[in-house]
């Protein structure tokens, strides 16, 4: 004989509470609809849970355990079995409830006591390079539901009182009980008529209908925090659809960086390439470096090698209240051409051993 506590993976005695939470534990692994499922396995916690479910059942089982009349004998006479169930019970096996909400609750469903939430919005925005690595402030204009202004999201017109919904008498939940193959169900749902809030306004706002919202433009500021980078999201909680009575959606900003003609970046550090004269990469010299904060002078040092890089400080992205560097990689230019001068001068340089 199976023992339903051990199938539920409690102890003898466990309280409803106990019983309902092993249920919703277990059918969220092995629901047959889940990766992780396993029929047989369901069956059995689904049938433990019928018994020790139900107060009555369980007292009558914790005193004559599967003798007790509806326990779960298999084929015994007025004994309880998962085939009879799918046959409609051949007018043997007892009937049982379940609180659906209770099972939906269990995959993360939430039985239909979540609060409504509106739908989330997302966008793209196109930012400069310069943009990206300093930050920038940015308007876009949206057409989307948002709380009606009238009546801030009551329905109600102003100076109307909210009373108690009819429809739910005030507990924002109808209670609907059905007969199936499988028993008794009872299923909870939200009530359409107040949205779940158990008050539906005497007179409604003549704006938004009584609904407590209104669709309509909205221009929204958008704070781009400086070093962001291209692809990164930012996101603006309760800024998307407004949901009557309910949670706000999301806004979600998708961000694109232009590239820049000369300036890279990695990080905090921005990179570009410095092409030099040869005789300034040999003697040295100075050079001016366009930044994204403007124009740099450096100094090339005599004998300075192809690939070598030159620091400039602080002139990098904002990271944390500092500034990351801005590195030159030195590019040497070889002339293509030599003038009978320039050959001789440098023929003098072999000779030197240079």
């Amino acid at each position: 004989m199976k023992d339903y506590y051990e199938t539920l993976g409690l102890q003898k005695g466990a309280s409803k509470d106990e019983v309902k939470k092993a249920f919703r534990k277990l059918s969220a692994v092995h629901h047959p609809d889940k990766k992780t499922g396993n029929e047989a396995k369901y069956k059995e916690i689904t049938e433990a849970y019928a018994v020790l479910g139900d107060e009555k059942k369980k007292a009558e089982y914790d005193t004559y355990g599967h003798a007790f009349q509806g326990g779960g004998g298999g084929a015994q006479a007025g004994g309880y079995n998962w085939a009879d169930m799918q046959q409609g019970f051949g007018g043997n096996a007892p009937g049982f409830e379940f609180d659906l909400g209770d099972i939906f609750e269990s995959f993360g469903f939430g039985g239909g006591r979540k609060p409504s939430r509106g739908r989330d919005i997302s966008i793209d925005i196109n930012l400069s390079f310069s943009e990206a690595v300093f930050g920038v402030t940015r308007s876009v204009l949206l057409t989307k539901n948002n709380t009606c202004s009238h009546c801030t999201g009551t329905g109600a017109k102003k100076g109307s009182e909210l009373v108690t919904c009819t429809t739910c008498n005030g507990n924002g939940k109808i209670r609907e009980t059905k007969q199936s193959i499988m028993g008794t169900f009872q299923t909870v749902r939200e009530c359409a008529t107040c949205a779940g809030t158990g008050k539906v306004p005497k007179e409604r706002c003549g704006y938004c209908a009584g609904t407590g919202v209104v669709r309509e433009e909205e221009e929204i500021t958008i704070k781009v925090p400086a070093g962001i980078q291209n692809g990164e999201v930012i996101r603006l909680t309760g800024r998307g659809e407004a949901m009557p009575k309910g949670q706000g959606g999301d806004l979600y900003v998708k961000i694109q960086v232009e590239t820049h003609s000369t300036i890279k970046r990695d990080g905090s550090t921005l990179y570009s390439h410095l092409p030099i004269k040869l005789t300034d990469a040999l003697l040295g010299g100075e050079y001016v470096v366009t930044t994204l904060d403007g124009t740099v002078t450096i100094n090339i040092p005599a004998g300075i090698t192809p690939g070598e890089m030159l620091r400039i400080k602080n002139k990098g992205v904002p990271v944390d209240g500092r500034r990351g560097d801005f590195l030159v990689k030195i590019e040497i230019q070889m002339p293509k051409q030599l003038s009978r001068k320039a050959k001789k001068l440098i023929e003098d340089l072999r000779h030197e051993g240079i």
